[in-house]
């Protein structure tokens, strides 16, 4: 899989084809939990339609609060993402995606920062579950603040948990 590019004024897939949205527009709405790298590009439309309900409910546990999540983002107005090579794993009637993102997050002012690391997306064999049924989600995720430029800053490889 290329490398993929989401931002809230432009959506763009590397691979060729892209979308554009005017800086008035919101992003179109996306929610696609078909694999891992769908599901994070679904987790950062969320957020940068502000939409953090949604956004807080692609994780299977989250490690903050849903009011800590949403302040996380008062400051941000743009969200570009770009999404790495993924290799689904099986292990213990799980299906793991590591997915590699890197992330420049456009604040209020024009402060610019980049981040790096990699969103662990989990979904358990749908034939081995019993109501209610649980979703592809985002199991774990471990971002740091690196240098960039964003296109370096993309993790060559996310190993599964062991």
């Amino acid at each position: 899989m290329k490398a993929i590019l989401i931002s809230l004024s432009t959506a763009v897939a590397l691979a060729g084809s892209a979308v554009h949205v005017g800086a008035q527009d919101q992003a179109a709405y996306i929610d696609d939990r078909s694999d891992g790298p769908a599901l994070v590009r679904s987790l950062y439309n969320a957020i940068n339609r502000h939409e953090y309900a949604r956004a807080y409910s692609y994780f299977s546990d989250p490690v903050d609060s849903y009011e800590t999540f949403v302040k996380g983002y008062e400051k941000t107005v743009d969200l570009q993402v770009l999404i790495g090579s993924v290799t689904q794993e099986g292990a213990a009637g799980s299906i793991y995606a590591p997915v590699p993102v890197a992330i420049k997050s456009t604040e209020k002012g024009g402060n610019e920062k980049i981040f790096a690391g990699c969103y662990i997306t989990r979904i358990v064999n749908a034939a081995i579950q019993e109501p209610p049924f649980a979703p592809l989600h985002i199991e774990s995720a471990e971002l740091e603040k690196v240098a960039g430029p964003l296109e370096k800053a993309l993790p060559k490889i996310c190993h599964s948990p062991s």
